[in-house]
């Protein structure tokens, strides 16, 4: 950034300063979109350092999985929660990427995640996938792969029915919604 483009970039940063999404502070310099307390802050759940978690629990007697975990706590209504809106439905992949970096490299510490072989996102329905633009979990994928330097695989595994949104919908409902509606391109890849 040369003098000049820095100086207006500082001068709107005066009048209009770019804040926290999760806290609303003023971010500063080298911070983007979550200031450096709130990163510090996310309630990181650290599942992937037990095989038995929560998250893995959910899966039991359903399908079977070598491990599951989730990165943070989310809970309606916290500030975080801001996180995932606006990676979800305001566009930011950026943010999703950053946020995906991050738990790559909680993983590294982690027997069961660091050796993976591949990393596949859950895909969207391309009529869902048009309405919003892009997949936030493929930009979560991008940054766990950053992290972990694995492959990323969104070729093969599809959606092949519309569901209607799961905001709403309680446990049961969502396993009963998303039943079925994955596909597999190739087998034997």
């Amino acid at each position: 950034m040369n003098k000049l483009t820095r100086g207006i970039y500082d001068l709107a940063e005066l009048f209009f300063p770019t804040l926290c999404i999760t806290c609303g502070d003023r971010l500063i310099s080298q911070e983007k979109y979550l200031c450096l307390n709130c990163w510090y802050d996310l309630p990181v759940t650290n599942f992937h350092l037990n095989n038995e978690n929560k998250v893995a629990q959910l899966f039991w007697g359903r399908v079977q999985i070598e491990n599951a975990t989730s990165f943070f706590s989310y809970k309606k209504g916290s500030k975080y929660m801001q996180l995932i809106h606006f990676v979800k439905y305001k566009g930011l992949k950026e943010l999703g990427f950053e946020t995906g970096r991050k738990f790559g490299f909680t993983l590294l510490n982690s027997v069961g995640f660091r050796d993976v072989d591949l990393i596949v996102p859950v895909p969207l329905h391309p009529r869902k996938q048009k309405k919003r633009g892009f997949n936030q979990s493929d930009w979560i994928a991008k940054g766990i792969s950053d992290s972990l330097q694995k492959p990323v695989s969104t070729k093969n595994l599809f959606r092949q029915v519309y569901t209607s949104t799961q905001t709403r919908k309680n446990r049961f409902e969502r396993w009963q919604n998303v039943e079925g509606i994955f596909g597999i391109k190739e087998p034997d890849e």
